[in-house]
């Protein structure tokens, strides 16, 4: 079922209504204060349309859900929040302006990040040079961290060049005569997919997985057949993909149309999107699929029963539709209200100093972050079974066995 979205608020605060100070060319950045009790307002550009728009829409509804509980209780510090989201349309030049936007005209008291790499490293330039803490959810490739900003914080358990290790760990770990013998690649040319295929090709070539196809495709691209097709062709045992949801989709459909069947699939994204994934490709194609997660349903962490309760009661739904990245956009609301409450203060510059120490507690588990806002966890493997994306590898987190080889698209 796809869950119903809120995707605007309809009033915007004032700066004067916010009762915010500011200290030079920072505007509402390092120097901004709120008077006791007034409202906030929090910004956010999110991809409401273009390729990352159903990983936008799960990131309102996570944003969504936290305001509503940090509002219930109390505040953020006893400032009530009001979320204000401006869609960027996938694109790496409107993210830029929607956050200069933000923070310079709308005067917002905080901003929280957008969906992918790809728009989180303009967007991230921008919230630093006007001095705001910028939490995201969703921007965790290797280029992220090397541009010397100490104001970015990413909220997932680990940096997503290390996010398909455990499956490559996985496939290692199988007996000599189950392990497969050969692989196939295709990856989007972008921050957060590539970085991850690269790291599983290496880790699997060096084991001897021998590569029988690799392709490096456009961002932009919409017609994916015939990368699907080069993939079929090769017929390696396994296949392991470079996605975002939309290519996601597109590569099993063609798969399940050709009736293809690797022994194992993975996809970076698209997986992990819960009931917009298989309401796509079909529950009965989505068994045996992985996809590498930080978040599932019923963990054991800080809030998560009540996120998930809360969250199926407001949206709709069973546990397992939940996209991971709603609770992602959940968590960085917790690690917020945590930094604020140790700072005893919500201007960015405390909360900057603040989120640079400690470790913080949320549905994902606890997270800290180093100098350069890179987590410090680790993510897991999370496989498809029976209409429901579950834990699987490495034992610590697994709560079932892994399928292999992966059952038939469509059985």
């Amino acid at each position: 079922m796809r869950r119903p979205v809120l995707t605007t608020v309809t009033s915007i605060l004032t700066v004067s209504a916010l009762g915010l100070t500011a200290c030079g060319s920072t505007g509402g950045g390092k120097g901004a204060t709120a008077q006791a009790g007034t409202p906030i307002t929090i910004g956010v550009s999110v991809s409401l349309t273009g390729d990352f728009s159903g990983d936008g829409k799960a990131l309102v509804q996570g944003y969504d859900l936290w305001a509503q509980d940090e509002n219930a209780k109390g505040g953020l510090l006893g400032h009530k929040v009001t979320m204000k989201y401006v869609d960027d349309a996938s694109s790496t030049q409107q993210v830029v302006t929607n956050y200069q936007n933000l923070i310079t005209q709308d005067k917002v008291a905080l901003v929280f990040g957008p969906f992918s790499s790809l728009l989180t490293i303009p967007a991230s330039t921008v919230t630093n040079r006007f001095g705001y803490a910028f939490p995201e959810p969703a921007g965790g490739g290797p280029s992220v961290f090397t541009r010397g900003i100490n104001s970015l914080f990413f909220v997932q358990p680990a940096a997503v060049e290390d996010n398909l290790v455990s499956f490559t760990q996985w496939v290692l770990s199988l007996p000599a005569s189950q392990r497969p013998a050969t692989a196939a690649y295709a990856t989007e040319d972008d921050p957060f997919t590539q970085p991850q295929v690269d790291r599983a090709r290496a880790l699997l070539e060096a084991a001897g997985v021998k590569t029988l196809s690799y392709k490096v495709y456009p961002a932009e691209a919409t017609d994916w057949t015939p990368l699907a097709q080069q993939v079929i062709s090769a017929n390696a045992d396994v296949v392991i993909l470079g996605t975002q949801e939309p290519d996601g989709v597109a590569f099993i459909k063609a798969f399940q149309q050709q009736q293809y069947n690797p022994k194992a699939l993975i996809e970076t994204a698209g997986p992990d999107q819960g009931a917009d994934f298989s309401g796509k490709v079909g529950v009965a194609n989505t068994a045996g699929v992985m996809v590498p997660a930080g978040w599932y349903a019923s963990a054991k962490t800080s809030g998560n029963a009540k996120f998930v309760t809360e969250f199926t009661a407001k949206y709709g739904g069973a546990p397992g539709d939940i996209s991971g990245d709603a609770a992602e956009a959940y968590s960085v609301g917790q690690v917020v209200d945590q930094a604020a409450t140790k700072a005893n203060s919500i201007a960015n510059s405390a909360l900057i100093t603040a989120l640079h120490n400690g470790t913080y507690q949320t549905v994902q588990g606890p997270m800290a972050f180093d100098a350069t806002g890179k987590p410090n966890g680790a993510t897991f493997l999370v496989q498809w079974q029976n209409g429901t994306p579950v834990p699987v590898y490495p034992a610590a987190a697994a709560i079932a066995q892994p399928l292999y080889p992966k059952p038939n698209f469509g059985s």
